[in-house]
């Protein structure tokens, strides 16, 4: 890993922690202050709305990115037409947004519920893609501050928000969704003036249909693939809900979900970070690089997320000050330990993205989605909470290995080992489920155990002979 990737990922995926930490400071404040009901309706409403959400840039995306890396220096042209053609789109989404909304928010919060439509809609009527063009633009420019300066400062908004509105206004779950309709506005509105102004990619209204129709050709193929990601992690609260799972206990997962989340955002921020050098990479077939680079992460990975969860019951105690959301935490290791899939996810998945082979991930995303929906809809009535979780982690191994065994990723003669990381996985699992119970002694003994066999293993992987 290159002194500049490794800088860029530090940037990328320490600056959500700066708020995210002050987040968990303020968990035993705010947590006196919520119920699991309030997180039952904040999450139900949440997994509906990401239902839709894949639908609001349509895959461009993708364009995006590709354009960047292909075209340098006419690819502002393409950003421009894309930029008018989903502010116009944008428009229509929010309707369609609005409107699920209005349906499906729980009976809890029906007094509330059209000023919820409006605090969900209100950012994107405003500004549209805006901060979409600003994330893509800086990644690709490989200037992380300007996204990492965002990071820090819009999230510290955020949870400052979140206190003053759910613990000095008594809001409830309402002070979730006013901090964040303030914050994303802020945070386009950051984006307006560099994207708009300086760097002159301004929406073009008049953009050339066929154009965009190519590229959606390109691009729609990709949203079931983002749309697994909705399926595999957040629908299974719309199905408790659809299966008649108490609200309050839907919120004990989204709680116990929500200590996951750290953990997926820092995936995002490897892979917003690597974003550049995977496709120059791809670009001069330099594969192998690309390879020692996901192997490395997927180390850290292990490393970070197994003795998180080992001392995960004492981390609850010391934070949350809520007895029923304390006892969550045996959810929440399944969970962080599922995050393991993203790294051998994006190692997969990046080579066909530059490719733009996009129909055939299909077989991977489709698959895993349904595996997710069917096994919650079995075990669901049998086992509560624990099915979706449990559900949760096998579609996410699914996700994150079967890509290496498309014909298309094969194509590249680089062997991943899939099914070595996979076991490593399951094996961290069990473990970290059974000794978070143990003493604190041996606890500590565990955790240096694992971080010197995982040194071990990273210095033999870079031994390893080249030879794919």
């Amino acid at each position: 890993m290159n002194s500049k990737l490794i800088k860029h990922t530090l940037i990328y995926g320490l600056s959500p922690y700066v708020p995210r930490l002050l987040g968990i400071f303020i968990l035993p404040i705010i947590t006196k202050d919520l119920t699991e009901l309030d997180y039952g309706v904040y999450g139900i409403i949440l997994a509906f709305v990401a239902g839709v959400e894949v639908l609001k840039d349509l895959g461009l995306n993708l364009i995006l990115y590709n354009s960047h890396t292909q075209m340098p220096k006419q690819f502002r042209w393409m950003w421009r037409s894309i930029y008018g053609f989903l502010m116009l789109w944008n428009t229509v989404y929010a309707f369609l947004a609005a409107g699920l909304i209005y349906l499906i928010v729980p009976l809890e919060a029906k007094e509330n519920v059209f000023l919820i439509m409006t605090l969900n809609v209100l950012p994107i009527i405003l500004f549209g893609p805006t901060a979409l063009l600003g994330r893509v633009y800086f990644q690709m420019e490989e200037r992380p501050r300007q996204i990492a300066w965002r990071t820090i400062v819009f999230g510290v908004l955020t949870i400052l928000l979140n206190l003053y509105t759910i613990s000095y206004l008594k809001l409830g779950y309402m002070g979730w969704f006013w901090s964040t309709c303030i914050v994303t506005i802020g945070l386009n509105a950051s984006f307006w003036y560099p994207i708009n102004k300086k760097h002159k990619i301004t929406p073009i209204f008049n953009f050339k249909w066929r154009l965009i129709k190519n590229n959606l050709k390109v691009s729609l193929p990709t949203v079931p693939h983002y749309y697994s990601s909705y399926v595999l992690q957040t629908s299974d609260k719309v199905i408790l809900n659809l299966m008649n799972v108490n609200t309050a206990a839907v919120g004990n997962y989204t709680f116990a979900g929500s200590f996951a989340g750290y953990f997926n955002q820092l995936g995002n921020a490897v892979g917003q970070a690597s974003r550049a050098t995977l496709n120059n990479n791809n670009k001069s077939g330099n594969y192998l690089a690309n390879r020692d680079l996901i192997f490395k992460v997927q180390l850290f990975f292990f490393t970070a997320t197994f003795v998180c969860c080992i001392w995960l019951k004492e981390i609850f105690l010391i934070l949350v000050n809520n007895k029923l959301l304390a006892a969550t935490y045996p959810y929440a290791i399944i969970l962080i330990m599922a995050a393991n899939y993203r790294p051998m996810y994006l190692g997969a998945t990046n080579y066909i993205f530059y490719k733009q082979k996009t129909k055939k991930l299909l077989y991977v995303t489709l698959i895993a989605s349904l595996l997710s929906v069917i096994l919650n809809v079995i075990l669901i009535p049998q086992l509560g909470i624990m099915a979706a979780i449990l559900t949760t982690y096998i579609s996410l191994m699914y996700l994150g290995y079967s890509g290496y065994y498309l014909k298309e990723f094969k194509k590249i003669n680089v062997n991943y080992y899939p099914m070595f990381w996979l076991l490593a996985t399951l094996l961290l699992t069990g473990t970290a489920y059974y000794v978070v119970e143990l003493d604190l002694l041996i606890k500590g003994v565990v955790s240096l155990i694992v971080i010197i066999i995982n040194l071990l293993v990273l210095k033999k992987l870079i031994k390893i002979k080249r030879n794919g």
